[in-house]
Formats: structure tokens, sequence, C-alpha cells
């Protein structure tokens, strides 16, 4: 396993340099190596960045399922390195044309009958939706079958919620998390021996349920929008990410429930003017949280400017460099990534490549057109050279934005005091609207007789 381990270290350091910060949650639920096999079940909003990120994260070698079409050059080196087993699927086929993965399923049974872990996308296809889709049966029959198959070794399902701020975006943010497995036992092996479909349809139902505690699903975009715009009104200054998903989560949830209830309709009227009243201005929600006081924000530019002049001197080497490779990677990510959701995977991997043999080739032509050590010290030099530059446009973009609001608010004047009075009105309705429409049973997230 020493070409999936060089593979996971690269794809790990891959995905830590495209995300500014991942957030790991649960990771006590899952077994480790040498403690049984694993069914990791998880939603698939990104493409193939959603498996290498349990890949990177779970601690287990995982056998991945991956429709066949993928096992093409160059992915195919990738693809075999990490031991992922080819699945043909009815979509990709011609009408009418038989389509028999007996073979994949057998390669997945021994993996688990060994103590392994396989990894398995019940949605299907990625997709760009704000909800889960509907889930296939696969996963949970091969966690059925491997049990009833091998009675020696206990099956473990472990549910899984990958949460991207801003999935296609460079330098956002990720929640991977991990649920309580569900036990392969005896009741279950029965019951899938006295039943296949009963049993099937049963276990997919609870993983859909357990997906769904672990993810934020709600039926469209706008909806989604202005139920994160009630979070940021309800919620807590400076809470982590994890609890800021979980309180998206419950929003959701329960807004589903009474999305027609007059009072609902209402305030969701309210918080999209608020919203639309915020774009008409280029100001976001969070501009009004921080505060756009002129002094408050030339302190916060300095210490950006600061922070802007130390990492200079070292991006500015490698400059030529990185500067093409960051607008020529976003730019075909862009404009040749075949679906909305494939847009931050080809992002990732046309990246990847072109830094990796940036950095192989610029070293060999210093060696051959100079000397050893230039080409030693432009091999070390040129990762550094990089991180400046990712720490430069950090800072480059924080100043872009000071300097957005420092002019919004030298221009609103008194627009600026009335959306301020008007957030802090919406934030008290919200609060009480959570406090009429929380179920009862559902437990307080944050002391404020809410969520």
């Amino acid at each position: 396993m020493l070409a999936y381990r060089a593979v996971r270290a690269l794809l790990s350091a891959g995905i830590n340099v495209f995300f500014r910060d991942i957030q790991y949650v649960g990771l006590e639920n899952v077994p480790g190596e040498g403690e049984g096999p694993v069914v990791f079940v998880g939603n698939h909003p990104n493409s193939l960045i959603d498996p290498v990120m349990l890949v990177a994260s779970s601690g287990r070698i995982v056998h991945f399922a991956a429709k066949d079409k993928l096992f093409q050059f160059p992915m195919s080196i990738i693809l075999a390195a990490l031991g992922a087993v080819p699945i043909a699927r009815k979509m990709d086929r011609k009408e009418g044309a038989k389509v028999d993965n007996s073979e994949a399923f057998s390669a997945m049974y021994r993996v688990l009958a060994e103590g392994r872990a396989v990894g398995i996308f019940p949605e299907g296809l990625s997709h760009d939706a704000a909800h889960l889709a509907r889930l296939r049966s696969g996963a949970a029959r091969v966690a059925l079958d491997a049990a009833a198959r091998h009675r020696e070794v206990v099956v473990r399902v472990v549910p899984c919620g990958l949460t991207y701020m801003r999935r296609k975006n460079f330098r956002s943010r990720v929640l991977v998390q991990f649920g309580e497995p569900l036990v392969m036992d005896e009741e279950w092996i029965d019951g899938w021996n006295v039943d296949n479909m009963a049993a099937g349809t049963k276990l997919t139902a609870e993983i859909e349920t357990a997906i769904r505690g672990l993810t934020i699903n709600t039926s469209d975009w706008e909806t989604l929008r202005v139920l994160d715009a009630c979070r940021r009104l309800y919620q807590p200054k400076h809470i982590e990410l994890a609890a800021r998903v979980e309180l998206s989560r419950r929003f959701c949830e329960v807004y589903e429930t009474i999305r027609d209830q007059p009072e609902a309709v209402a305030l969701r009227e309210k918080m999209e003017d608020y919203l639309g009243r915020l774009d008409a201005h280029g100001l976001t929600d969070r501009d009004l949280v921080r505060g756009l006081d002129k002094r408050a924000l030339v302190l916060r530019s300095l210490d950006n400017i600061v922070q802007l002049v130390v990492w200079l001197p070292l991006a500015i080497p490698g400059a030529p460099l990185h500067a093409p490779l960051l607008v020529g990677v976003s730019w075909v990510g862009l404009n040749f990534a075949p679906r909305k959701d494939v847009i931050g995977t080809s992002k990732l991997l046309i990246g990847m490549l072109a830094v990796l043999s940036s950095y192989i080739a610029v070293p060999i032509a210093v060696l051959w057109f100079v000397n050893v050590p230039a080409a030693a010290l432009t091999a070390l030099a040129l990762p550094i050279t990089g991180i400046a530059t990712l720490r430069l446009l950090e800072r480059w973009t924080a100043i872009r934005r000071l300097a957005r609001s420092a002019f919004s608010a030298n221009q609103l004047g008194v627009e600026l005091e009335k959306l301020t009075g008007l957030r802090e009105q919406l934030e008290l309705e919200v609060v009480e609207a959570v406090g009429r429409f929380k179920p009862e049973e559902m437990e307080s997230l944050f002391p404020r007789d809410g969520m």
C-alpha cells in the first residue's frame, strides 16, 4: 500500500492548499485500521474532492466505488493507486444495454472480508442541488451482503457529512463530519437473509436519516440563502464552524415544516428585502456585524497592509511562475468544467498538475543552464514563495474588502443607519420566531431559549 499512502499524502497536501480551513468532527466514530471492516457512506456535492476528503481524514485505507468511465489516463493512475473499484452505471450506457457489476461487488466483499474499508456515495452522482438526492440501495446491499457472507467480521456503516462553505472557490472552508456507526449485527443479517429487498430499503432509509443529520438540506439555493441570513442574525459571535453548520441544518429542517405559515412567510419577505438592500449597496451582513466605523476599518487595513509587506519579498521571486498559474487554473476550471459541481475538482486537479510540473521543470532548467547548488536552492525556494503568494493573496483580498466597506461607510450615511436598525429589528424577530417554532424535543444549541 506504499502507492496508496504516497497518493494520499499528495492529495492531502493538495486539499490543504486549495482550502483555507478543513475541520473534522466525529473522528472517534471511525474504527481504526485493524478494528474491522467499514463502509463509509456520504453526501456527494463536490465530485472527486469528496472521496479525497474522506481518504485524507478517515485514517483508513478506503477503496471507493467509482464510475468506470473515470478509469482513463491520467485519472486511471490515481484511481488504481487508491484501489478504487470501477462501477458500471445504466445512465452511462445506451438504452437497453446490460450492466454487470458482479465483479465489482465481489471486489468490495473481499475488501470488507479482509477487515478493510469501502467508500460509497449512495446518491450515485455528484450534483449541485441544495439538498440530498434520492439515495440508491447499493451501499446498504454491499454492507448487508458482506456481513451475511462473512459473519466472522463485524461490518460497520459510518455516515459522513461534507459541507463546503464555497465549494468551487479557492481558499474556502470545509467541515467533514462522521456520525455514529450503524452495526450490521445478527438482527440485520437475519433480516437480509429473510428478505433482501426489505432489509436493503430499511438500511438505506437509516443511512439517509444519518446523512441528513450531518448535512444542510433545503429545497433551493435562494431558501438556503435566506435561512443562512437568519442563522447569522441568531447566532452568537465567533462560533465554531461545526456549530455554524449544525445551526444552519436546524434552521433548514424546521423551516420545511413551517414554511407556509403566515409568520414564516412574512419573515422571509422581510429577510429577502434586507438582503436585497445589502446587495444594492455592495454590502454583506458581515459588514454590518463587524461594523463600518472608520477608525476600526483603518486599523484593520493597517494590520493587513503590514502582513502584506512582510509576505511580499518572499512572494516576488516566484511571482513570474505563480501568478500565471493562479490565473490560468482559475480560468480553465471555470470555463472547461463540464458541470457546476466539478468546477472545484477541475481547479484542484489542474492546479496540482500544473504546480507539480512547474516545481519539477524549473529546477531541472536551472540545473541545465546554471549548476547543481542553484537548482537545489530553486527547488527549496519554490514552495516557500508559493506559500508566501497564498498569504499575499489573502491579505490583498482582505484589504480590497475593507476598502469597499470604507467606501460604503463614507457614501451611505443615513442609509447605513437604517440598515443597521433594520438588522437589529430582524434579529429580534428571528429570535422570537425560533422560540415559537422550535420543536420541544429539540435541545437548544445556544442559551437564547432557541435552537
